[in-house]
């Protein structure tokens, strides 16, 4: 079934028609803008995470002291 998806989505882009679109200059700074903001909630989202990550990891690989 993997087979089949990969080469669905191969065929689709290969089977190309000309759009006849215009993008200017602003349309391209609007993805980019996008893209950039997609990249900064990621990192946020992994910077409000790490620290509790890292305590768990630290708990579970944590050494028994002997009392």
């Amino acid at each position: 079934m993997n087979f089949k998806i990969i080469l669905s989505i191969f065929i689709f882009f290969l089977s190309s028609v000309k759009a006849y679109a215009y993008l200017d200059p602003g349309t391209g700074s609007m993805i980019i803008q996008a893209l950039l903001g997609v990249l900064a909630a990621i990192g946020a989202y992994i910077t409000l995470y790490w620290r509790k990550f890292k305590n768990l990891i630290n708990k579970i690989f944590q050494k028994k002291k002997d009392s």
